[in-house]
């Protein structure tokens, strides 16, 4: 059965119609992640450009402005589009919650592009709600753990580089010659610290270790 995509109408009890807006919601995780996939599930079923809400935040938290607009936006009944299950939270319990809060507390539809079962229009009944209620926790959970399992794997990826020597992060800054002088010259107050900063290029935090490297070094001799 085909839906409509810009809108829904249906009546309103009186022998009219009332009008149901479309949204659509996108996320990506970093600024620099590319959102046109979503971006396109979304245009292919006719989402209005103006009624398409984008986050590009870290997933650490669910602080997303414009998914809060979002949500402030929507009215019963009104129809959400994601293109898939994971842009509503960071792991299963979140899911949930933001399922709930749409379908329960906001009544309005959701419709997953990625996996059609997931459509709140279909089987309004007691046995569809039992089913997408079903559907729904298991994929919540198929996406918290493909999560954990990317980062045990990049965790276990990195581990292995530096087994063999390969080292992440900048360089370390070497520091310069006269970098002795430097130190005892501010240890002794003729210079000040900003000064002994500019002289040796290193930041605070820097400048504090490679003293603590040289202090350990004079301590050995």
């Amino acid at each position: 059965m085909a839906f409509p995509t810009n809108y829904v109408k249906v009546s309103n009890g009186k022998g009219g119609d009332i009008t149901i807006n479309v949204y659509g919601y996108i996320r990506v995780s970093t600024q620099d992640q590319n959102e046109v996939r979503q971006l396109d599930a979304l245009q292919k079923v006719n989402v209005p450009a103006e009624n398409i809400f984008m986050d590009k935040l870290s997933g650490k938290d669910f602080n997303r402005p414009n998914y809060k607009r979002l949500i402030k936006k929507l009215k019963p009944g009104d129809l959400l589009y994601i293109k898939s299950i994971d842009r509503l939270g960071r792991n299963y319990e979140e899911i949930q919650n933001q399922w709930r809060i749409l379908t329960k507390e906001k009544s309005v539809d959701i419709c997953v592009l990625d996996m059609p079962l997931l459509d709140t229009r279909r089987g309004k009944d007691l046995v569809g709600t039992f089913l997408s209620d079903i559907v729904l926790q298991v994929l919540s959970f198929v996406a918290e753990n493909e999560r954990s399992n990317i980062r045990q794997r990049q965790a276990e990826g990195i581990a292995a580089a530096k087994r063999r020597g390969v080292r992440f992060g900048r360089p370390s800054l070497p520091p310069p010659d006269n970098f002795p002088e430097i130190v005892a010259e501010w240890e002794e107050g003729w210079i000040t610290f900003q000064e002994a900063l500019h002289r040796s290029g290193f930041s605070a935090a820097t400048f504090y270790r490679r003293v603590r490297e040289l202090r350990m070094l004079r301590n050995q001799k």
